[in-house]
């Protein structure tokens, strides 16, 4: 892991977290995959992954529309793409607060209230 990468990658992403967080009482912090992610009512929406890239939940058909764009590629762990994981590069970092939004948008309606 690149820690240079990682702390540009961070000083995107923490500003887009801190005003999540404040602007929702369900919205916080917790583990995933060994980094921290942002959650809703305990499931994470995103993170920035080991690639240094931010990695967020979206709806399978938006994630094939942002990786058709090329503006993200689809998550594949154990050789098995993901339905509704993207990793979204620093190349596309004016997105991410946009993209955050949506995955919360969706998570959150996805995700049961207590």
């Amino acid at each position: 892991m690149d820690a240079d990468a990682q702390a540009r990658a961070h000083a995107v992403f923490d500003p887009i977290v801190q005003r999540l967080l404040a602007s929702r009482d369900d919205v916080d912090l917790g583990p995933m995959f060994g980094v921290e992610g942002v959650r809703v009512r305990g499931k994470v929406f995103a993170c920035v992954g080991y690639e240094s890239a931010l990695m967020l939940k979206l709806p399978r058909e938006r994630v094939d529309e942002l990786e058709a764009s090329g503006a993200a590629r689809r998550v594949v762990m154990r050789e098995r793409p993901m339905k509704e994981w993207a990793f979204v590069g620093m190349a596309e970092a004016s997105q991410w607060d946009s993209l955050m939004r949506e995955a919360l948008a969706f998570v959150d309606a996805i995700t049961p209230r207590g």
